[in-house]
């Protein structure tokens, strides 16, 4: 059957779709990207401060007091992952915030190296310090900036723990360090006297029957007091609800870290008295930080437990 040059031409016509233009990207494609963005600006800030930071992990494997900031990191992240869910998945820029916060890391930062290099009035560990909070305040100016006041708000706590990253400065380990000794003396007075022990007592020096001890800087227990306090406060965040619980629970260890090296004292001076003074050099002494430590633990869980079971028969809060 014989067709028309319209028809003919109508057959040859391929349909061409009309293709879309981009418009604007996803609320999703938008928060994959500030994630990704901000996990690159953490990766980035740890290599410009690498140096400080090998030398903080150098330092902290090295020392006695600090050997604890090895674990905060893991800490942290362990923290940030097991609440992922309760974390926003809407982001948004803080610019207020991220300029407070950013010129807070870098002034900081200035300040360690002119400290430091210039008037060389920092000691290393008080250097140290000064570069580590700069790094710290220059991660949470990024998560302002890539993930917003509300995710910031949320993991508060688990970004909030890096803060023990930070070595403690000089002046304030001094300052601990005499309170603990001075409080530590007047607990071992007291359970001297309780155990019926005769003694004279000067100061911080102890004269027993056959020895004379003496409080001394080291026997201060700062390091296991400072260990303490850390775990009380991950143990609030984690098993406890209501805030008057959590601190209560941190206040306790103050005194229980005095009762420990009150009672350290106490059991030392009476190995020396029974068995001879010789025990001054003896492992207790010298190693038995660890144990004490462990002992103390006891009152500790103890009180969570009580503090534990109180808040489950509390109302929650709506």
């Amino acid at each position: 059957m014989p067709t028309t040059r319209n028809e003919a031409l109508a057959r040859d016509i391929i349909p061409v779709q009309k293709e879309k233009l981009p418009g604007p990207a996803s609320p999703v494609h938008r928060n994959t990207w500030r994630l990704w963005s901000g996990v690159c600006f953490a990766i980035a800030l740890v290599t410009l401060f690498a140096h400080p930071l090998l030398a903080l992990v150098n330092y902290a494997a090295s020392s006695q007091l600090f050997s604890y900031i090895l674990l905060v990191p893991f800490v942290s992240a362990y923290l940030l992952y097991s609440r992922r869910d309760q974390l926003p998945k809407n982001y948004a820029v803080d610019v207020l915030l991220t300029i407070i916060v950013l010129a807070a890391g870098l002034g900081v930062l200035i300040a360690g190296y002119w400290l430091h290099f210039a008037k060389r009035t920092a000691g290393d560990n008080d250097y140290l310090a000064l570069l580590t909070f700069s790094f710290l305040c220059c991660l949470a100016a990024g998560g302002f900036f890539f993930l917003g006041r509300q995710w910031i708000r949320a993991a508060a706590f688990p970004l909030g723990f890096l803060i023990f990253m930070v070595p403690m400065p000089d002046a304030m380990a001094d300052a601990l360090e005499t309170a603990s000794k001075y409080a530590s003396a007047e607990v071992a007075d007291l359970l001297f006297h309780l155990s019926g022990t005769p003694f004279l007592r000067g100061g911080l020096v102890f004269q027993l029957p056959n020895i004379t001890i003496e409080v001394a800087q080291a026997c201060s227990g700062i390091r296991s007091s400072w260990v303490l306090f850390i775990t009380s406060i991950l143990a609030a965040n984690l098993f406890l609800r209501t805030p008057w619980r959590r601190l209560a629970l941190v206040a306790f260890v103050i005194p229980l870290a005095i009762l420990r090296n009150g009672f350290r004292i106490l059991v030392i001076g009476l190995l020396c008295v029974k068995l001879g003074p010789q025990m001054i050099n003896s492992v207790i002494h010298r190693r038995g930080g660890p144990l004490f430590f462990v002992l103390s633990l006891i009152p500790f869980f103890l009180v969570l437990w009580l503090l534990r079971k109180g808040d489950a028969r509390a109302p929650q809060s709506k």
